[in-house]
């Protein structure tokens, strides 16, 4: 099967009576293209940036209501989005034992096992790991270099010339993950005990610089941890559920 890498070849392209059947998109922009009169049974889109803008259907934008299902099948996950010191200590707190009931529920076989191309369990607490270094120790805290060895870097950041000298090559034991994922986890709550409106009010720089005008605040870095908490729980969750 022909694949199609780093390629603008099909913007703007019109496409009639074409066959797309069991294609695969990864890391594509599709915004704005417009699909008419097509056959999308078993259709399956998944977009972490779907919330940030709209999805029509049969013109109904249906973001809102994919927003509002997963709150329900997620309960706290509509705390992800709080502003206030109260709401967010309670959204990590939901999240918190919601992925401890699936680390608990996993049996050991179903640890680095994974979909296709997706992250097992043990990969995802390591990307989790990288998350909190990322947005408590580094946009917050402003360390100088606050990633751990064993983080699970985003896919694609080598090429787009990260240091990858500061991971491990080695991967870490089952047992070395769930210690340094408790350690990060302790660092949120201890963070989030005393944390203050007027500190969650605080700016700070983008962690991952960008050169972008984007300076978030102290309570935006939070709440990205609490949105990658709940993404990859559902993406762990749904790939569990096809494993077993």
């Amino acid at each position: 099967m022909t694949t199609y890498s780093r390629t603008k070849e099909f913007e703007g392209a019109t496409f009639v009576r074409a066959s797309f059947k069991g294609a695969t998109l990864r890391f594509s922009d599709v915004s704005g293209v417009t699909m008419r009169g097509v056959d999308v049974n078993g259709l399956d889109i998944d977009s972490h940036d779907l919330f940030f803008g709209s999805l029509l259907v049969n013109g109904v934008d249906v973001v809102p209501l994919v927003d509002a299902e997963l709150n329900r099948q997620f309960p706290g996950r509509e705390l992800q989005k709080a502003e206030t010191p109260e709401g967010l200590r309670e959204g990590w707190v939901a999240v918190q034992a919601a992925w401890q009931t699936t680390v608990a529920g996993t049996p050991p076989e179903l640890v680095d096992a994974h979909v296709e191309d997706e992250w097992s369990l043990a990969q995802t607490l390591r990307h989790l790991v990288l998350a909190t270094d990322a947005w408590l120790r580094g946009g917050i805290l402003r360390m100088e270099q606050p990633l751990h060895e064993i983080g699970q870097i985003f896919t694609g950041a080598e090429e787009m010339g990260f240091d990858m000298s500061i991971f491990r090559v080695d991967p870490p034991t089952y047992e070395e993950i769930l210690a340094v994922r408790a350690e990060r986890q302790r660092m949120v709550t201890d963070f989030l005990a005393t944390a203050t409106a007027e500190l969650l009010a605080e700016e700070r720089d983008n962690p991952w610089g960008g050169g972008d005008d984007w300076h978030p605040s102290v309570g935006d870095c939070v709440r990205v941890i609490l949105e990658e908490e709940w993404a990859h729980l559902r993406y762990v969750r749904r790939d569990l559920a096809l494993l077993r």
